[in-house]
């Protein structure tokens, strides 16, 4: 459990991040399984003041691959994997998402 002022957040079910309201709180490091046969993504935090990254991943069996990528800071929605994801808000230490 984590508890940052007075919002709680708790785990969230899709494997990593934490929920609250519906919406999907990824800290610097933690990943979330898009849903079943999609990729996972990580929080990568914002390498300059505009923009945030989030890593992508691929895994078969012991072979897996990852690559970054980058986005404005004031981009609404994103795609990856073919899932639609609100970006809801973003600062150096989590991003906010919720997915459509």
């Amino acid at each position: 459990m984590y508890n940052t002022g007075t919002v709680k957040k708790r785990e969230n079910p899709l494997n990593g991040g934490h929920e609250m309201n519906g919406s999907v709180i990824l800290t610097v490091g933690e990943e979330l399984h898009l849903k079943t046969g999609k990729d996972r993504i990580t929080c990568a935090g914002m390498p300059s003041e505009n923009t945030c990254s989030i890593v992508r991943r691929k895994a078969g069996g012991y072979q897996g691959y990852a690559w970054n990528l980058y986005f404005p800071r004031r981009t609404m929605d994103i795609t990856v994997d073919g899932v639609h994801l609100a970006m809801e808000s973003v600062s150096p230490e989590e991003i906010h998402l919720r997915v459509q």
